[in-house]
């Protein structure tokens, strides 16, 4: 198991820790292991849950301020939408905005080499 010393208390912690076990200095501004929207206190499309998990911030205040967010010219909805699209669900997983656009590239690809190569039965779709 590789090892790190904490910067604030000097004891040594696992490489991957994002907080010390024993001061609880928090060693990482982001965990990349908490960007996804498969928690357990999600609501709507767990977009709160995620940045407060890889934040390490409280949830209620990360709802707070998009509910401020919605006030000011209706930016809440926006910023929460944007995320949804390219936060992923599972941390293994794709997000939506990488599915659409893997689905986008697959139907150009097959609309030009349909273009391409008119009389070629190696390159026409199946229909």
């Amino acid at each position: 198991m590789a090892v790190r010393r904490c910067p604030a208390c000097a004891e040594e912690i696992a490489r991957e820790a994002v907080r010390c076990p024993f001061c609880r200095s928090r060693l990482a501004y982001v965990d990349a292991r908490g960007w996804h929207r498969d928690h357990a206190g999600r609501k709507l499309g767990g977009v709160c849950v995620a940045v407060a998990r890889s934040l390490a911030l409280p949830v209620g205040p990360v709802r707070a301020g998009f509910i401020l967010a919605t006030l000011v010219h209706f930016l809440g909805p926006i910023v929460y939408l944007a995320l949804w699209l390219t936060i992923p669900f599972r941390l293994d997983g794709e997000s939506i905005l990488e599915r659409a656009l893997a689905t986008l590239r697959g139907f150009v690809a097959q609309v030009w080499r349909d273009e391409t190569h008119p009389g070629d039965p190696e390159h026409r779709s199946m229909r």
